[in-house]
């Protein structure tokens, strides 16, 4: 099929009429519109791509179908259509829906780009209309909504600074896939994929770089939760591809393994549902940030696997916290408790969402988390900590699943299945059930019927001939690593249940830089404001002087030739030594 429309003009279609409609309709009207991208995206061929077009003068493509952007279109779109039906039951108001879908129109023209400017374009919109569905909840979600906003600001910039140094290289934005591009894919030169990665790894969360996602995706309503956990980091992971689209980097790669750790042994630490699950992105993002590093056609296909299966199972596990929510008004784990006979149908989607994203064997998880881990035994270097036949990179993912079971064993433990509710809650209303069940079904699916979810990925990852190695779900050592996981977790839960119940809130990194930063931002401006403040008191001392000698020059030559007083040369003395020091002040500020 040939294109007809770049996937994001339906969906930005949807968001510019929903305010208009009423309720009912607008969210009907959003639903379908963005329903239909998934069949479109599907069905239009891959290499299709619009003919160039001008953006700010430059020659770029708006839309370039190739198996990467096809499977992340058809997820986001998929996702963006739920969200909008589990937006409508769980009380979101239509201009929220209509920033959410702004922002999933962003997303969609990012992916669907086929150069660097309208990559980057959509990239900094995509920044601008999710801090706009943050802020549309006011209270807390201002402030997070404002540091989100300086964050994704920063990296951002460093985005485009790496693109503006590609195209000083290259004499073109384009990528190398389309017609007119460059021979060699991926940013050019040595510093523009240094910075592309710092800027692209505030979006997927390095270690560092992450304490936005914990500190904002909890914040905002639970429907718009919902979108905020799929399309920021997702598609981050898709433009950490194309700055690395060969061979990785091995950077990257470890500080995949390290988000897998660190994200989940953060998570585990909370009690806030959604703050949990925030951490939990990171964590899973890193298996995605750890198969773009090791690079080639199995570690590329795992990761992208994982981005699909993830945004199934994360948009799940945000529904069905969001849901308990809606119903009781709690957010943290503490208050909670006895909640599966209260609300079965949102503790069973819960359990098949936490088995998900543990990696359990008959779930989707399983299956895209397995090819990255094969790919980081057969395919990566061995690196210099090994147990066995388990080397670093390996080591690292595998922690990273054991703590992913601690800590959704917690969640479903304090949740659903200990102690007794006090009161009676009802389960979810018709609607979010819909949303839930079916998202949940897609999960069981893509786990049991892995032949589907391969037929959706840019290689195939069981033919030996296209990948390192042949890649098979359901052999028996797959199966006992996925069971020992799980035996792992359970064990280490027990372990720590106790000590983690009298825990408090952890602190992060964001603990240090953002009272750094608002003191520095504070005593920076105080500085400044007294700078000029002296300065204009030595200003005014110097035309009061001025004038005085113009009323009395025999004053002014007594001064001058050393007759005046004692007390009035001291004065004068120190005024000098003001001023001087004040314009020693005020050049060092302009050197600096």
């Amino acid at each position: 099929m040939e294109p007809i429309v770049p996937p994001f003009v339906p969906v930005i279609v949807a968001a510019l009429l929903l305010p208009l409609l009423g309720r009912k309709l607008g969210h009907a009207a959003a639903g379908l519109l963005t329903g239909a991208v998934v069949p479109y995206v599907w069905l239009v061929d891959s290499g299709a791509h619009f003919a160039n077009v001008d953006l700010f003068g430059f020659e770029t493509v708006l839309f370039n179908v190739d198996p990467f952007s096809t499977l992340m279109g058809l997820i986001f779109a998929f996702i963006g259509a739920v969200g909008v039906a589990y937006s409508y039951y769980s009380d979101a108001e239509n201009v929220q829906t209509a920033f959410a879908l702004s922002y999933v129109a962003s997303s969609l023209g990012a992916v669907f780009g086929g150069d660097w400017l309208t990559l980057i374009f959509f990239w900094e919109l995509m920044a601008v209309t999710s801090t706009l569905l943050v802020w549309h909840y006011g209270g807390k979600a201002v402030r997070a909504g404002f540091r989100y906003a300086l964050l994704h600001g920063v990296g951002g910039t460093l985005f485009l600074g790496a693109v503006v140094w590609h195209f000083a290289e290259t004499g073109t934005f384009l990528f190398a896939s389309v017609p007119g591009g460059p021979e060699t894919a991926g940013l050019a030169g040595p510093v523009a994929p240094v910075l592309a990665a710092l800027g692209v790894g505030v979006n997927v969360g390095f270690v560092g770089l992450h304490a936005w996602l914990p500190d904002t995706y909890p914040r905002p309503h639970i429907a718009a939760s919902v979108f905020l956990c799929v399309y920021t980091t997702k598609t981050g992971v898709y433009g950490m591809y194309r700055v690395f689209p060969g061979d990785g980097n091995v950077a990257v790669a470890y500080m995949g393994g390290v988000m897998a750790v660190f994200g989940a042994t953060m998570a585990l630490f909370q009690n806030d549902m959604r703050r949990l699950l925030s951490y939990h992105i990171q964590s899973q993002v890193g298996y995605m940030v750890a198969g773009v590093g090791i690079g080639g056609a199995l570690a590329q296909a795992g990761a992208f696997a994982h981005v699909f299966n993830h945004i199934l199972y994360k948009g799940l596990l945000f529904m069905t916290a969001g849901v308990v929510i809606y119903r009781t008004g709690e957010e943290s784990l503490k208050k909670l408790g006895g909640l599966a006979r209260e609300m079965p149908i949102t503790a069973g989607a819960f359990t098949v969402a936490a088995l998900s994203i543990a990696g359990f064997p008959g779930f989707n998880g399983f299956v895209s988390k397995g090819i990255v881990i094969s790919a980081s035994h057969y395919a990566f270097e061995k690196g210099p900590i090994h147990l066995g036949d388990f080397y670093t990179l390996e080591l690292l993912l595998l922690l990273g699943g054991v703590g992913t079971f601690m800590s959704f064993i917690k969640f479903g433990y304090y949740a659903f299945f200990h102690g007794e509710y006090d009161g009676s809650v009802k389960d979810a209303n018709r609607g979010q059930a819909a949303a839930m069940v079916l998202v949940a079904a897609l999960c069981v699916f893509y786990g049991i019927f892995d032949g589907a979810l391969f037929g959706l990925l840019p290689f195939d990852v069981t033919d030996g001939d296209v990948v390192a190695h042949a890649y098979h779900t359901y052999t028996v050592p797959h199966l006992i690593e996925g069971v020992a996981l799980a035996v792992l977790g359970l064990v280490g839960f027990a372990l720590v249940k106790k000590p983690l119940s009298g825990l408090g809130r952890v602190p992060d990194v964001d603990n240090l830089y953002n009272p750094a930063t608002f003191y520095g931002a504070r005593y920076l401006v105080v500085g400044v404001t007294e700078l000029y403040a002296r300065v204009d008191d030595a200003a005014v001392a110097f035309a009061k002087a001025s004038v005085r000698a113009a009323k009395d020059p025999d004053a002014a030559i007594a001064r001058a030739t050393g007759r005046e007083s004692v007390e009035t040369k001291a004065g004068i003395d120190r005024s000098l030594l003001l001023v001087l020091a004040v314009l020693v002040a005020a050049l060092a500020v302009l050197l600096v």
